[in-house]
Parts: structure tokens; sequence; C-alpha cells
């Protein structure tokens, strides 16, 4: 059974290790190479200039602008996100009363219907979603201002996107919106695997529905939980805030740079401002947040493993 075993595994993991080698790999080292040179991004001729874009961020007000708001959406978006999911999902598959002749644990009536109506956001575009936002969160003829003009509150009429106190939470808020309803299917699937079992004697017990979820739901469900919160995490410091950010608010970025994300820094500086090396060299310091990230999420989220 042991004769030809490694030829054989790397026969499979060639190919795909190859590919991930030319395709996410070098563009990475490709990027910190860059990023010690004075390259345009449309002139094949650049110089070595060491550690001066190391330097120039460092002294760049709107790189730690960018910087704090980065990790703002990636220390509370998925607090909020996975929090309401898990809360949505618990309903869904445990939350409902007992029915007569029927199971002792059951989710809310019409549970199938919300996991739809949750999931839908995910159909559509991010793209959409922030055009629809953008919309919405218009002060003069906006949805959100409709609303409240309708309920008799005219004299509350924020301006959302163009008030520097509220751009960012604005943007936040379409962030949660858009992702919640991804990670309530998520966490269905991974409660709808629990035996009935445990909650049936939970309950018979005496345990309260707020018991059952951290005693039993949460701990059988952390693997997920934690590989969610490292998914999120990715996600609002990546495409998805470039995308709500760059399509909703004025500038992009603004107004003065209180919605402006590194991702969005490093995509202005090399297109807009052809100063790929300068926009390497943010991409350098994203990258390393990113891992930081995913680093500390995985360690403090370490835990025994349970099975049932």
């Amino acid at each position: 059974m042991q004769h030809g075993k490694y030829r054989f595994i790397v026969g499979f993991l060639a190919l795909p290790l190859g590919l991930y080698a030319l395709f996410v790999v070098w563009p990475f080292i490709q990027s910190i190479y860059y990023s010690f040179t004075d390259w345009t991004g449309l002139s094949p001729e650049f110089k070595m200039v060491g550690f001066d874009n190391y330097s120039r961020m460092l002294d760049d007000d709107i790189f730690w602008k960018s910087l704090q708001h980065s990790l703002l959406f990636a220390l509370l978006l998925p607090v909020v996100t996975i929090g309401l999911a898990l809360f949505f999902a618990f309903m869904i598959n445990v939350g409902g009363r007992k029915r007569k002749n029927g199971p002792v644990v059951t989710g809310v009536r019409g549970s199938s219907f919300y996991k739809i109506v949750y999931f839908f956001p995910q159909v559509l575009s991010i793209a959409i979603v922030a055009l629809l936002f953008a919309f919405a969160y218009n002060p003069d003829s906006g949805a959100i201002n409709s609303v409240l003009r309708g309920i008799g509150l005219g004299d509350v009429q924020p301006l959302w996107l163009g008030d520097p106190d509220l751009a960012l939470w604005a943007v936040m808020a379409v962030l949660v919106w858009s992702t919640v309803g991804f990670f309530v299917v998520l966490f269905s699937a991974g409660m709808a695997s629990i035996p009935g079992e445990m909650y049936e004697a939970a309950l018979l017990d005496g345990a309260s529905r707020f018991t059952t979820f951290f005693r039993i739901t949460l701990p059988l469900l952390w693997d997920t939980v934690q590989s969610g919160w490292v998914y999120m995490g990715i996600l609002a410091l990546g495409a998805e805030s470039f995308a709500v950010v760059q399509i909703m608010t004025t500038g992009p970025g603004g107004p003065d740079y209180s919605t402006t994300v590194m991702v969005l820094y490093v995509y202005q500086k090399a297109f807009r401002d052809g100063q790929a090396a300068y926009a390497t060299t943010i991409g350098v310091a994203l990258l390393v947040v990113t891992l930081a990230f995913a680093a500390v999420v995985m360690r403090l989220g370490r835990r025994e493993r349970l099975e049932y």
C-alpha cells in the first residue's frame, strides 16, 4: 500500500501548487520587490529607492486614517455580522416553541422562508447593493429620509454619506446587511447537524434557550464560527469594503477622507495618481494587517475540539 505513495501525492499536487505559486505567491513577491522602487506603473524603467516608500508611508496622514478605518472594519464588522447571524440561525433552527405532536426542538414558524430572505442579498452583486443604498442614503430623495419625513421626523434629516461623522457607519451598515445572510445559512447548516437529543435533554433538565445556545450550540459550532470570523475579516479588509466605499462615497473615500480604507488607497495611488510603487508599499502593509488579523483570531479562538 505504501509503494509509490509519494509519487502519487506529488503527481496530484504538482499542478495546483504550481498554479498557486504562479498566480498567488509570485505576485506577492513582485509587490514586495516593487515597493523598494520608484515604479510609476506606466514606464518600464524604474530604479531602486530602498526604504523611501516605507518612510513616506509612515509620514502619510491619509495612510494612517485608512489604516484606522480598515482596522475598525476588521474588528467591528465580524462582531456585528456574526453575532446577528448566530442569533438569526439559532432562532431559525432552535428558537421556536414546541408544537403539538412535533419535535421538542424546532425553529420559528416560516424558518425556510426566512432563510431565503436572509440569503437574498447574496444573490445581488455588491456593486448593485452599493448603488441601491447610495440612492437610499440620498438626503433629499432617498428612501431613508423619506421614511423619516413620513413618520413625522422631518427635522431629523441626516446627510448620511455627506456627513464625515456618519459616512463610515453608513457604509458599515451596508456591509453588514449584504453579508449577514451568508453566515445565517452557514451557521444554520452547522446547527442542523447537531443532534436534537442534546437540546431535548437540556430542556428537560430546565435549561433555557439562552443556556442551550452558550452551552451546546456555540461550543459545537465554534470551528465554523472561527472560520467565518476570519473570512468576514478578510472581506472587511479587502474587496467588499473597496466596492462599497468606491461606489457609495464622494471622492471616493470622502468627505475629508472619512471613509478611506487601505484597499481603496492602494487603488487610488496606483491607478489615479500613477504611483504604483507607493501603492504596492501600502499593499504590503495591508498584507501584514490581514495576516496579523487571521493569526490573532486563530490564536485567540483556539480551543479543544468537541465531537458528537
